[in-house]
């Protein structure tokens, strides 16, 4: 069977996700660089963001790749709704095909146009089962992001939403705090059970990440708690 070349593109986006972990020496610097992969892994996207909403329902925008992110953000700030808002308050992907026709934000739908913003998708960033943001990908062009988009920011959603989970991330963004600890040892979990599975299963290495993907998303969990089902199982090898 001839390998599907989209998984092997979801395969390829979480071993660069685990790298950042790697090498990223502080929370600030591990969220700048996955919205920046955020905007790699999504070609079509012209800009990429990552905002927050705190304790207080207080919303910023803690990372960006160009400076009308910021402001596409900052205007569903202000006028109380938007697709990233929305995202967090339903706890699921928003997307917006074209901002100038889409009937469920108009008046920041007709602003963001203006400013040659033409279509947005954006995912939940859930922690503990709190949502608190959401990771957006903004395009110039109208009908620019398809199912594959999506899949792509929510495998990053779960790393972003480890980093900013912790209280200690908002308040000591030069520190590295226990949250991207957390997150290399979630990333050193996967590997080994990417490696379980090579040996288990007799499976090439992308082939093992596309499997372990692939039972994160039908248990309804993280890669990190994937892995760790994959760790705890007795199953003899295939």
């Amino acid at each position: 069977m001839e390998p599907d070349p989209a998984r092997a593109e979801l395969s390829a986006a979480l071993a660069r996700v685990q790298d950042v972990f790697v090498e990223a020496g502080t929370v600030a610097e591990a969220v700048c660089r996955l919205v920046e992969l955020a905007r790699e892994l999504t070609p079509q996207a012209a800009g990429a963001g990552i905002s927050v909403v705190d304790e207080d329902g207080a919303c910023t925008t803690v990372a960006a790749t160009d400076p009308a992110v910021t402001e596409a953000d900052a205007l569903q700030f202000e006028f109380g709704t938007g697709p990233s808002l929305r995202a967090w308050d339903t706890v699921s992907p928003q997307y917006v095909p074209d901002t100038t026709t889409d009937p469920r934000w108009p008046e920041w739908g007709r602003t963001v146009a203006e400013a040659g913003i033409r279509s947005v998708l954006t995912v939940p960033l859930v922690v503990e089962g709190q949502e608190i943001g959401a990771l957006e990908v903004y395009a110039t062009e109208p009908h620019a992001f398809t199912e594959h988009e999506e899949h792509l920011l929510s495998l990053l959603a779960g790393p972003v939403a480890v980093l900013l989970g912790a209280d200690d991330t908002r308040r000591h963004q030069t520190s590295r705090p226990d949250a991207l600890q957390e997150a290399v040892t979630d990333r050193d979990r996967i590997e080994r059970a990417v490696g379980v599975l090579m040996e288990r299963r007799h499976l090439d290495e992308p082939t093992a990440r596309t499997r372990l993907l692939d039972t994160a998303r039908a248990r309804g969990g993280t890669l990190a708690q994937a892995a760790e089902h994959v760790l705890d199982s007795t199953d003899p090898p295939a």
